[in-house]
């Protein structure tokens, strides 16, 4: 296999760039560049040929055309066995590396300001061009589009100059999936653009490419494969971005119950802890502190949150480590971040999976939620309703007292959070019974009164969220019964006229949101 001796560089993004060049220059390879990569390198003493001079053909129409040329594409695609008499009929050299990315298109059209003519120019050619060239001749053309290869790639090369088959195999496909993901970004972004520039919901295809983060001992089920995929280019804090610090591996069903239980709690302003289990929660608690907030979580329902997942929305401290594990056994904790104190405390229990996410910011990055169905996928956006107080409508005799009012607020952030038909029962910040995933709103009325019962919690004067309409006042007697003083739901039912009056029959006080949040 022979050494690398020229080099292509052409590069959007220049991180690194310099140094990487510059060592490869060192080593006595010869530099080809373009444009203002060739600019940046030769002001830092690199030696460099402009692209433009080795093929004795300028750039023309604004740049547009610089590479596209035979003696750039038959370096790359020429086979050294083969057709290396055609080049050198030819006066083609041989290239052996090309270093490239390309205009930054996705960042260029998430831009608000992006205009359709600006999008258009943002189109790289001659890179893809290049890059499908070296990636389909790896075998004598290296390839390298991350810049996170360089000094991996300097180190193999230091020896010999040479780089191995497996090496440039990898390398090889990650060109193609770097350069299908900027097709699918432009026929995006192409086929949702309608007239006068607006932008349609949803493209024509869908297109998304994610990384191979982890490979799962199983699924859901030990009889199935598993993976987690994650996105490259994350625009928010979540579980995909957290750096796992201690623990076993995450399991399939880890990552799926921290994901829930961290856009729980995000939700909150105040010091929160919540406590998921099977997907859905089953304690949420505000509190004074870490601590406080984890207490009243495990209170709400202990037998539940028995080999849970747990989310704070603070730094958790010593004394909020040792409640979680004094007493109780969690799989995995998730927090923006822990004191050093509290990762000794965690220590103790060295299989507790304990993962750090990093600050949760308030704003909400728009994106897609997905669901496979056999033979294709379901696609939405993702579910960032919120409602404050001034838009609760009253709509009983009763309105609710102040105290109410902040815990209907507290139960509906909770109950869009709980697989639908959900009821969540609540008082001063805490829930104290939860119905998830019932066929029908009574029956999870029902299971909320008997969570609350089965934990001696007082449920008199405290509130019930529901995820939608109350279709029928069954509901409302089985929340009365119950002594629930105040409830909160989208209304929206042909029989809202029959559920407001069995809450004023039973004195209760009732608001709408005009919003539902169904969550299957």
């Amino acid at each position: 296999m022979a050494g690398v001796n020229r080099v292509l560089v052409s590069v959007s993004d220049k991180t690194g760039i310099v140094e990487f060049a510059g060592a490869l220059s060192g080593m006595g390879m010869h530099i080809l560049s373009t444009g203002g990569t060739a600019r940046l390198l030769r002001d830092n003493a690199i030696r460099v040929t402009e692209v433009s001079d080795y093929t004795g053909f300028p750039e023309i129409m604004d740049g547009r055309v610089k590479t596209l040329h035979p003696k750039i594409h038959g370096a790359l695609l020429g086979r050294r066995a083969i057709d290396a008499p055609v080049m050198a009929e030819h006066g083609i050299e041989p290239i052996d590396m090309v270093v490239i990315n390309l205009y930054p298109f996705e960042r260029a059209v998430a831009d608000p300001l992006c205009d359709f003519a600006f999008a258009i120019e943002n189109i790289d050619i001659g890179g893809p061009a290049m890059l499908r060239a070296a990636a389909k001749n790896h075998a004598d053309v290296a390839v390298i589009v991350d810049t996170g290869d360089y000094i991996a790639i300097l180190e193999e090369l230091a020896p010999s100059r040479q780089l191995g088959t497996v090496t440039r195999r990898r390398l090889a496909a990650k060109a193609f999936e770097y350069t299908a993901r900027y097709d699918g970004a432009i026929a995006d972004y192409l086929d949702r653009i309608a007239a006068a520039d607006t932008r349609l919901a949803f493209p024509r295809t869908w297109n998304r490419q994610y990384r191979l983060s982890q490979e799962m001992r199983y699924g859901e089920n030990p009889h199935q494969r598993a993976a987690f995929y994650v996105d490259p280019t994350p625009g928010e804090v979540s579980v995909s971005t957290s750096e796992q610090v201690q623990g076993k591996a995450l399991s399939y069903n880890n990552v799926a119950d921290i994901d829930a239980a961290l856009e729980c709690t995000r939700t909150f302003a105040a010091p929160a802890c919540v406590i998921v289990k099977h997907a859905n929660p089953c304690g949420v608690a505000l509190g004074e502190d870490c601590r406080h907030a984890c207490e009243r979580a495990f209170s709400a329902d202990p037998a539940s949150a028995f080999g849970g997942i747990i989310a704070f929305n603070r730094r958790v401290d010593a004394r909020a480590a040792r409640a979680i594990i004094g007493s109780h056994f969690v799989e995995a904790v998730i927090a923006p971040s822990f004191e050093p104190e509290a990762l000794q405390e965690m220590a103790r229990k060295r299989h507790l999976r304990v993962l750090v996410c990093g600050e949760l910011v308030s704003s909400r990055v728009p994106d897609y939620d997905l669901k496979r169905v056999n033979g294709g996928v379901l696609v939405q956006e993702r579910d960032f309703g919120e409602v404050a107080g001034e838009d609760l409508k009253v709509v009983t005799k009763r309105a609710p007292s102040e105290a109410e009012r902040a815990d209907l607020l507290f139960a509906w952030r909770v109950v869009k959070h709980v697989k639908s038909n959900a009821v969540v029962y609540a008082r001063d910040g805490m829930t104290i019974g939860i119905g998830a995933g019932q066929m029908s709103r009574v029956d999870a009325a029902r299971v909320a009164t008997l969570k609350a019962a089965g934990e001696g919690l007082e449920v008199k004067g405290s509130v019930l969220a529901s995820d939608a309409f109350l279709p029928f006042r069954d509901a409302v007697d089985v929340a009365a019964g119950a002594s629930i003083g105040a409830i909160i739901q989208p209304g929206g039912s042909l029989r809202d006229r029959e559920v407001i009056a069995a809450a004023d029959e039973h004195g209760l006080a009732m608001v709408f949101t005009g919003m539902r949040h169904f969550r299957h």
